[in-house]
């Protein structure tokens, strides 16, 4: 009955695929609602209610436990921790790097994945990195990016923060495109959204000034987030910084993507 179940989930995988892609190809821009610098805005009111719920729930909860979290914990112990999410996670990376037509990907993060997950002790060990396999990351929202599909309008997530409607989606067809999910038994493979989350803690401590001083002193935390996570998400992607604008030569080379827009 389990496998049953699995061949069940994996059979309705393409179909989300399918549906989740055709709902982000709707997402369209207006381009006279496209700011100079790219960014698609619509829904910012509604945006910055659910930013203002994150800042309350950052100060109140995640901002004290990530600082707890990395200054109790070894960080050695930390370092292991993610290298243990990250190694879970390229079986994801080698299925989109194969819908994005990328074979050199999908062969660096199978690589790294045995390597890791052998000779390096199930994955807190990075010994890829040793052997100088080179990092490969991807997600589906990048898979939606390649295949041709717009960013959309952006969005802010309630406790994940920042994203778009194109990696908004993406994040709901990662949660099936781990074939380990499919495979291993409960609890195992749990182990995966709760390294992920130790690591999400970990980096909230470690980076704790950089964070802070989005969310704390700028002038508008909510346009400074969204600047900063529209720029350094296009250039992950190769796609131009000002990728949603209807002016092609609004891009300015000089333009600090941290600069806070609304500094006086």
């Amino acid at each position: 009955m389990p496998v049953h179940h699995s061949l069940h989930r994996l059979k309705r995988l393409p179909i989300m695929i399918l549906a989740l892609a055709l709902v982000s190809a709707c997402a369209a821009p207006d381009p006279a609602a496209v700011s100079r610098d790219g960014i698609y805005d619509p829904n910012e009111r509604y945006n910055r209610k659910v930013h203002a719920f994150n800042r309350k729930l950052d100060t109140a909860i995640l901002r004290p436990a990530g600082r707890g979290y990395s200054n109790t914990v070894p960080d050695e112990f930390e370092d292991s921790i993610g290298n243990f999410a990250t190694n879970l996670a390229q079986p994801s990376m080698v299925v989109n790097s194969l819908l994005q037509g990328d074979l050199r990907g999908a062969g660096l993060s199978t690589v790294r994945f045995l390597t890791n997950t052998v000779l390096g002790f199930g994955g807190f060990v990075d010994a890829a990195t040793e052997f100088d396999v080179p990092q490969h990351n991807t997600d589906f929202g990048e898979t939606l990016y390649v295949w041709g599909v717009g960013e959309g309008p952006y969005v802010e997530l309630p406790v994940v923060g920042p994203s778009t409607r194109r990696d908004q989606v993406g994040r709901v067809v990662d949660l099936f495109t781990n074939p380990l999910t499919y495979r291993l038994p409960s609890p195992e493979k749990y182990y995966s959204t709760g390294a992920k989350l130790a690591s999400r803690l970990s980096d909230r401590g470690r980076y704790s000034d950089t964070v802070d001083s989005i969310l704390y002193e700028s002038a508008d935390s909510y346009a400074q987030a969204r600047l900063i996570y529209l720029q350094n998400r296009r250039f992950e992607l190769g796609a131009s910084p000002t990728a949603g604008a209807a002016d092609p030569y609004s891009d300015d080379p000089y333009s600090d993507i941290y600069e806070d827009p609304y500094a006086q």
